[in-house]
């Protein structure tokens, strides 16, 4: 593990200076001016520098005030209302309104409103906050049924209890971390979720989700749903995200490869690992059940204070299975799922990046692009200038002198006049042609059909490359407001994407020492209570009367010489 820390590249100085190869330190967006400023897609003041780090073990930071003055509706007030708000998710019932098959609706209480979603819609919600904000992080949802559970369970995986409970919980911590998100907190389509008035078909189907482009890649990375964007986003490449970088941004290199690091180590040994503990502390608590079962009912066959002894061992027996099981539901509530939940983070993050990968591609594309239309640009003003340059010096002599006597040879220039005059082949002369009187039988409409093809295709060589030069020229001034636009969002993305980095690991180390912590509470109140229940059952045993034959203890008077010897010194033979 120590070696896995030290490749943290996260746990470095905030200070620390840009890659030289990052392509957003080279690129000059002076103008047009950079994405309007939008309160609620702005990250606070601390954490959007486009240079911190991403710390592994940051300074304590002060708790984040949750209060602002303007509110868009009740839930929003009542998010920001500077008091620490928790959205719960207090029951789940089994219901058929609105489909022919029954499912299950979760409750959600925030403060004094009420509303009710099944999963899919909480899938649906995760998903759209995905589009619209394409360079943070999302936070994720409990996964869906395998199709090992359906076949196990048949109809009844939808209905499990323990599916359905663990549900209940995963879903209260994703719309939680919502309400906690700096920017996620402030979106009206979060807060149209948790009001109960509202139909959330109504809200999918109306803006800013029904804005949203097929392809965010050729939209505006700080608003994918603004409609005022430059139709320069057209001219965007779709490049894939295995394409690679001829400049990559080390800082973005060093996190993919963490977060690859992190993710293996969470969905391998931890994951797996901690899936055998719980099974475990769930078998031994089964089997202390039984034991406890066993003993009670044995010791209504005894009397006195043995039966007493033997009721309280059983008693102890059933305290540990008690015990046990609240901590295996423990480490299952508080270990168990948010190491699941990091991993489905670690594949968020990876997305993230992959999405700003694919910015800095389009970026490159773009920029290889424009580079060729202009080398293109270049060759096509070479030829139009040697055009006129030679048509000036044909226009230059109107008329062509012949050699003086048969014998003599033309000069130079001569020879050059009569080669272009030789290859110069006349205009079209247009749709209607002159009727030729010898004509073969039956071949005219074909005869006519090709002398109109061939006009259509006889394009006049100046005029193609003067509006070859023209359609370049064109395409240079879109492909330059393109590069703009790439450059700008290739910024955007980078800045926001690391500074959400940098909360979410500061997010990350205070979750895991709170499961650290909760694990050494959870082994400690197991502890206890055996303890105090086997100290119980000791007093009991104690007060067993001493067995008749049992030896005398060490501290009693040794017995005299004219004694009978006893049977361990015949045996030793002494």
């Amino acid at each position: 593990m120590e070696a896995f820390d030290d490749e943290n590249p996260f746990d470095t100085e905030s200070d620390r200076i840009p890659s030289e190869t990052s392509s957003t330190s080279k690129v000059d967006i002076s103008e047009p001016p950079s994405p309007p400023f939008n309160p609620s897609r702005q990250l606070s003041s601390e954490i959007t520098s486009p240079e911190r780090t991403f710390p592994s073990q940051p300074p304590r930071q002060p708790q984040r005030s949750n209060f602002k003055s303007d509110f868009c509706c009740a839930r929003d007030r009542i998010l920001h209302s500077g008091d620490d708000v928790e959205i719960l998710i207090t029951d789940a019932q089994k219901t058929n309104l609105g489909a022919t098959t029954p499912y299950i609706t979760y409750v959600i209480q925030t403060g004094n409103t009420e509303s009710r979603h099944r999963y899919s819609e909480f899938e649906s919600l995760r998903s759209s906050l995905a589009k619209l904000y394409p360079t943070l992080i999302i936070p994720p949802i409990p996964s869906k049924q395998t199709l090992g559970d359906y076949a196990v369970k048949q109809g009844k995986a939808k209905e499990d209890a323990t599916m359905i409970a663990r549900r209940k919980r995963m879903l209260q911590t994703f719309l939680n971390r919502l309400a906690r998100h700096p920017i996620l907190s402030n979106e009206h389509v979060f807060h149209r979720f948790l009001d109960g008035e509202v139909s959330w078909h109504e809200v999918l189907n109306s803006p800013p989700i029904s804005l949203l482009p097929k392809n965010i890649l050729k939209a505006p990375s700080h608003d994918p749903t603004d409609q005022e964007a430059s139709p320069a986003y057209t001219a965007l490449p779709n490049p894939s995200a295995a394409h690679p970088l001829r400049n990559p941004d080390q800082r973005f290199l060093d996190s993919e490869a963490f977060t690859n690091k992190f993710a293996v180590h969470l969905s391998g040994p931890m994951e797996k690992v901690t899936r055998r503990t719980v099974k475990r502390w769930s078998e031994y608590a089964q089997d202390h059940a039984e034991l406890g079962a066993a003993l009670n009912g044995f010791s209504l066959n005894e009397t006195g204070s043995l039966s007493g002894a033997i009721e309280k061992t059983g008693q102890a027996v059933d305290a540990t299975y008690m015990s046990t099981t609240k901590l295996a539901q423990e480490l299952e509530q508080n270990w168990a799922e948010p190491i699941n939940e990091y991993a489905q983070f670690s594949s968020i993050i990876k997305k993230l990046l992959a999405y700003r990968h694919q910015k800095h591609v389009q970026y490159e594309m773009t920029q290889d692009a424009l580079e060729a239309k202009r080398e293109q640009l270049e060759e096509l003003e070479k030829s139009e200038h040697e055009a006129r340059r030679l048509e000036a010096a044909l226009g230059g002599r109107s008329t062509v002198s012949l050699p003086s006597s048969p014998d003599q040879e033309p000069t130079e220039e001569e020879s050059n006049i009569q080669t272009h005059s030789a290859s110069y082949v006349p205009p079209h002369p247009g749709p209607n042609p002159a009727r030729r009187n010898a004509r073969a039988p039956g071949m005219g409409f074909l005869n006519a059909l090709s002398y109109t093809l061939h006009g259509m295709m006889d394009v006049d060589p100046e005029t193609a490359r003067r509006n070859g030069i023209s359609k370049t020229k064109e395409t240079i001034s879109q492909l330059e407001d393109a590069l703009h636009l790439a450059a700008q969002d290739l910024k955007y993305s980078s800045s926001t994407i690391q500074a959400d980095l940098d909360r979410f690991q500061r997010q990350k180390v205070a979750d895991i020492r709170e499961m650290a912590i909760s694990m050494a509470q959870s082994h400690r109140d197991w502890c206890k209570k055996n303890l105090e229940a086997w100290e119980e059952a000791k007093r009991e045993v104690d007060m067993i009367p001493d067995h008749p034959n049992k030896l005398p203890s060490p501290s009693a008077p040794q017995p005299s010489s004219s004694t009978r010897r006893d049977s361990t010194t015949t045996l030793n033979g002494r």
